[in-house]
């Protein structure tokens, strides 16, 4: 009803914009699936489904092992790619621990 008609016939509509549902949306989101350790968001809303973190590789490994590992990497990634699940490679010099709660605060569901 708008308040000005004072027979209380007339209607108004309320308008919003989307920043106020998209931004409480988010807020929900966050506080229902968020903790001390770190965002936990659901598959389909995340935008890195899956992480894969390659582990035992050691300065000691020989080439053909580390290519080895880094080829087996690649066919995960690819097989997880092509039935549509967004998927990252962490390929970087910090340890595996350090990999798997980094991405487990950054709320990607599944590391591998």
């Amino acid at each position: 009803q708008d308040p000005r008609d004072s027979s209380g016939q007339k209607t108004e509509f309320a308008y919003q914009n989307s920043w106020g549902l998209t931004q409480r949306t988010i807020g929900v989101m966050t506080m229902v699936h968020g903790d001390d350790k770190g965002l936990v968001l659901p598959p389909r809303v995340a935008g890195v489904q899956v992480v894969i973190v390659p582990v035992g590789i050691r300065s000691s490994m020989l080439d053909s092992e580390k290519s080895s590992l880094e080829q087996k990497v690649q066919q995960y990634r690819n097989r997880l790619v092509q039935i549509g699940i967004r998927v990252k490679v962490d390929n970087s010099e910090k340890t595996p621990g350090w990999k798997f709660n980094h991405w487990e605060m950054k709320g990607v569901p599944v590391r591998l």
